[in-house]
């Protein structure tokens, strides 16, 4: 059984379906079939019951019972036609047989058919199938009597009649309706094995392509393949086809990026990678040939060095936190303070610019995000705010009520034509090149705040400058279910 499980399990989805389609119709047709054969079965023996009851056809009157009693004490004289035709004979209780001159044969005698004289019943009449003497099958009546007389006047034993008809004609009749069922039923299994497949191959008809196209995709890692789906169509192959079509999308999509986040990676990484090998070429050349390098000079290069790989580190940390998948993002989703966070990173921003003045305004916020990624993403904020404000100058940074943050510097301003690509990946106004940083913060910001439902941007702040503003959404208070972490 379990092999037959294993190997239909294996078989194609249409001839699986073929299968099961042929197997419900046989079923269904062997069930009408085998009820109908059972239901006209039960109506010819009750019209052959209803026939023997009443005497009709060629058994005569039951009603005659003088005759039948006095048979099994006398000679018995002609029945008048009582008998002819018939497998009819007079049963005593015992199962002695009274056969009349006119009956074709006997019948035999079964012990329902004592049981219906010995009870005495006149008004009772047993019905069932038996065998004739020769053999052939019958249809066999037993009906209680009375009780004979001798010829001495006393009371005989308990007799019964026993008729029977031929069922011959009654099984050929039978014979042929199960033939004619039977050939109607391989008809309609093969039909239905037959038009399942039709439907199967024509419902699997997207399907197939669906397979192809998967199958061009995973040789040729052709991404832009899409599936022609019909606008209005709801079914399940339907929104099968537009997922795949919005997967490849997803897929194509998130290549590009990928490849253009390693080409810019690769272009940003070239500069600091090329001043170090300079710088350490410098080193190891003054080793090598025995000319030390002036002490001022040595400082300044292993301070370069270090600034490089300050900003190695920065970079591949950047490049790290725009790498993560959603999923990894998802698992640490909670609930958090925005005015916890915003202290947080302007404590750090105060270290950065100790020459300035920050001053910060904050209301209470609770919002769903990353807690790390929610701090780096307003640490960046203030990074650019400090890093952009002369000497001396100062920062506003405040939180209200509904939940909006502002960063206002009193730097240079961005100009207008710069402000469209603030946001792109490793992307540096000229005059802020020679400056550190990766290009890739601002990025970040509009990457965090997007993923926490929200939106940032950046514009002119009256009076010169640059304003930051992020709306992120949430609540004065922390939902009951879920308390802020560390609280």
């Amino acid at each position: 059984m379990n092999r037959v499980l294993h190997r239909f399990r294996t078989l194609p989805i249409r001839a699986r379906l073929s299968l099961l389609v042929a197997a419900a119709v046989a079923f269904a047709v062997a069930a009408v079939s085998v009820t109908c054969w059972f239901i006209v079965q039960g109506k010819l023996y009750d019209q052959l019951d209803s026939d023997l009851q009443k005497g009709k056809g060629p058994g005569g009157q039951i009603q005659q019972a003088e005759f039948a009693l006095n048979s099994c004490t006398k000679t018995p004289q002609s029945s008048a036609g009582f008998f002819r035709n018939t497998y009819s004979q007079v049963v005593t209780e015992g199962g002695k047989v009274c056969i009349t001159d006119d009956s074709i044969g006997t019948v035999k005698v079964a012990q329902s058919d004592k049981d219906v004289i010995e009870k005495g019943d006149v008004r009772r009449v047993y019905f069932r199938n038996g065998t004739a003497e020769d053999g052939s099958a019958v249809r066999v009546m037993t009906r209680y009597l009375g009780s004979t007389n001798t010829a001495a006047g006393t009371a005989g034993p308990e007799v019964g009649i026993v008729v029977a008809v031929s069922l011959k004609s009654t099984q050929d009749t039978l014979n042929d309706l199960a033939l004619i069922l039977l050939l109607v039923s391989g008809v309609g299994v093969l039909g239905a094995g037959a038009a399942g497949l039709a439907v199967a191959r024509a419902g699997l008809r997207p399907v197939d392509k669906l397979t192809e196209a998967v199958e061009h995709v995973a040789r040729t890692e052709d991404l832009s393949v899409r599936i022609p789906v019909e606008e209005d169509a709801e079914d399940e192959v339907a929104r099968l086809s537009r997922s795949f079509n919005s997967m490849t999308s997803s897929l194509a999509s998130s290549r590009e990026l990928q490849q253009q986040l390693i080409a810019d990676a690769g272009h940003e990484l070239r500069t600091p990678l090329t001043s170090l090998r300079t710088n350490i070429e410098l080193l190891t050349r003054s080793e090598e040939t025995g000319r030390p390098i002036p002490e001022a000079d040595r400082k300044a290069l292993l301070a370069s060095v270090k600034a490089q790989m300050t900003e190695l580190a920065a970079l591949i940390g950047d490049l790290q936190e725009l790498s993560r998948s959603e999923g990894q993002r998802g698992e640490r989703v909670q609930v958090v303070s925005l005015e916890e966070t915003v202290e947080s990173a302007l404590r750090r921003a105060r270290l950065r610019g100790p020459e300035l003045t920050i001053d910060a305004d904050l209301q209470p916020w609770y919002v769903r995000a990353e807690p790390a990624a929610l701090e780096r993403a307003v640490v960046n904020i203030l990074d650019n705010a400090v890093k952009f404000s002369p000497e001396g100058g100062s920062v506003e940074v405040r939180l209200t009520s509904d939940g909006t943050l502002t960063v206002r510097d009193h730097g240079p301003g961005i100009p207008e034509d710069e402000l469209p690509h603030v946001f792109d990946r490793f992307w540096r106004s000229p005059s802020a090149r020679a400056l550190p940083g990766s290009g890739l913060g601002l990025s970040i910001v509009a990457r965090t705040v997007e993923q926490a439902g929200g939106e940032v941007t950046l514009g002119h702040a009256p009076g010169g400058g640059t304003i930051a503003t992020v709306h992120l959404p949430g609540a004065p208070t922390p939902p009951p279910e879920n308390p802020v972490a560390g609280q």
